[in-house]
């Protein structure tokens, strides 16, 4: 047993309310689990090395005194948003702002939630989730105490997005922020929300054990953003789990800057037939970073669609993994059902690691799957070349070119808006090579 086990197996249930029994559960599984390894079919190419390294369970996290620029760091320009803001794993109301919710809406922290509340959360909480399969969402439930749940009532549309924001600042000592969110869009509702994960300049020593849960009714329609921008030195194990009802849409937008340790499991459950989901997602590991993205979709029920594309940029001695699995179950005929990982590799040290899967018990079916990994098109930098473009700036616009055509297909332009320069700032810190991007972002 690995020290970090033994940790948690020393740790008392963090809440004496309501939490007690999904702590306790939590904790069992904990107790009889294998510490992943190399060997470790799922683990296999990303090593928790980093996190063995600090005592990040021994604290939590506090709010600093000062807030001052957290505000900015928290908003999107042009995107009017339902706003809950955690700092360092604990709720500012400073920061917050949920007022004038439509009716037959909940949006509220856990610690918050009212009696009613309360009934509503312990009904879903954990219902998507297989604990005992994810380890870490295992580690969330043991250590939960706080978290945000979002309900919309029966045929409501939410006019606003949700916004869910998890801002980490410089601490000299390590700690651990375990990050929930439920989302419950009940028959016919429709919602779009925003899972921020960003971090302040200073030096971070924090570890993300997050799990999002998303229930999905008849005919309920969902727009999810996942942005991990947190800094480098931020480590982030977490996952999002989606169950789908007949009819229903979700479509989910993943993007990640590397880091010492960066790991997301997206799970999707068809559950119900005329079921359809839309997953994209852009990783940009750098330096010596690493991002682990591991996807399974599981068809489950007929007449279900799945497309799911994520493309990859690495660079200098990163390295990414990408391991996306489609299972069609025996009763899921007519399932049509897409995957595609393209991968960019700006160095030759850079490394990337994808295993693209279909598991198919059903005989009437639409599938396809494919994965590519390559370099930077001669011709096309040639092209460039002779038209007067620098080679460093030729290959900045390559690069951008590869992952730009998910970024504008997002249904929020503002986020499209407030990523571009993120973006572009990846690519290249001196703004030259970047300016015929940043000119066609404000033509837009």
């Amino acid at each position: 047993m690995t020290q970090v086990l033994q940790q948690l197996t020393g740790i008392r249930p963090q809440s004496s309310g309501w939490l007690h029994s999904l702590n306790e559960a939590g904790a069992a599984v904990v107790r009889n689990a294998v510490w992943p390894t190399r060997k470790t079919e799922q683990w296999k190419y990303t090593s928790l090395r980093a996190l063995e390294q600090m005592d990040y369970l021994g604290a939590r996290g506090q709010i600093p005194d000062d807030l001052t620029g957290m505000a900015k760091l928290c908003s999107v320009d042009n995107l009017d948003t339902y706003k809950i803001v955690f700092v360092n794993g604990s709720y500012c109301a400073a920061l917050s702002s949920v007022e004038s919710l439509e009716a037959n809406v909940d949006l509220v922290t856990f610690a918050d939630a009212d009696t009613q509340q309360i009934v509503r959360i312990r009904e879903s909480l954990g219902s998507v989730v297989e604990s005992d399969q994810h380890l870490f969402a295992a580690v969330n439930n043991q250590l939960l105490d706080d978290g945000v749940f979002l309900r919309v009532g029966k045929n409501v549309q939410l006019k606003k997005p949700v916004q869910v924001v998890w801002l980490t600042s410089g601490s000299e000592i390590p700690f651990h922020i375990p990050q929930r969110f439920l989302m419950v869009l009940e028959a016919n509702a429709s919602a779009s929300a925003v899972e921020h994960f960003i971090s302040d300049g200073e030096s971070q020593a924090c570890f993300t054990h997050g799990v999002t849960e998303i229930r999905l009714a008849d005919g309920a329609r969902c727009n999810h953003y996942r942005l991990h921008l947190e800094a480098p030195g931020a480590l982030h194990v977490g996952g999002v789990y989606a169950a789908l009802d007949a009819n229903s849409r979700f479509d989910s937008f993943h993007l990640a800057l590397g880091g010492a340790l960066k790991r997301i499991d997206v799970v999707v459950n068809h559950n119900g037939p005329g079921a359809d989901c839309v997953l994209n997602g852009v990783y940009l590991p750098r330096e010596n970073q690493q991002v682990d993205y591991h996807t399974c979709i599981e068809h489950r029920v007929p007449h279900c669609t799945t497309q799911e594309t994520f493309r990859g940029i690495v660079a200098d001695s990163a390295k990414a993994v990408f391991n996306g699995r489609i299972h069609i179950h025996p009763d899921a005929q007519k399932t049509l059902a897409r995957l595609s990982n393209k991968n960019l590799l700006l160095s030759d040290k850079a490394e990337v690691d994808t295993k693209p899967e279909l598991e198919i018990y059903a005989d009437d079916v639409q599938c396809a799957h494919g994965a590519t990994v390559a370099k930077l098109d001669a011709n096309a930098l040639h092209y460039f070349r002779t038209r007067g473009v620098s080679q460093r700036e030729a290959e900045v616009m390559l690069s951008f070119g590869f992952i730009n055509e998910l970024i504008d297909k997002l249904a929020q332009p503002a986020l499209v808006h407030y990523l571009r320069p993120v973006l572009t700032q990846w690519f290249a810190r001196d703004p030259s090579l970047v300016r015929h991007l940043l000119d066609a972002q404000e033509q837009v």
